[in-house]
């Protein structure tokens, strides 16, 4: 499988970068041999709501790389808790309505 990833900024004005919920994707044309291809269609047609083409790829492709360890991940999350509460009891639950509060 060959894929070209073109080296450009999201600046840049091409048709190769799409703008999708805030984040910058590369699009790529992907020659998939017959066998794998078969087994996309089966795949997909097995599925009570088949996904996409891209969905299937995307999927596939994240786990190849996670996989192999990539992206690396980050640093175990961190948090230190406040010295002293909020004085509220419901925050964690509650947190978008005081969040729209403010």
């Amino acid at each position: 499988m060959a894929v070209i990833l073109p080296r450009l900024g999201p600046g840049e004005a091409t048709g190769h970068w799409l703008m999708l919920n805030s984040q910058y994707m590369r699009r790529t044309t992907l020659t998939i041999p017959d066998d794998p291809a078969q087994a996309v269609e089966g795949y997909v047609q097995a599925q009570k709501a088949p996904p996409a083409l891209t969905t299937v790829v995307q999927v596939a492709l994240r786990e190849y790389l996670t996989e192999r360890g990539y992206p690396r991940p980050a640093g175990p999350l961190r948090i230190t808790p406040a010295k002293r509460g909020s004085g509220y009891g419901n925050v964690s639950q509650e947190h978008d309505r005081y969040m729209a509060a403010q």
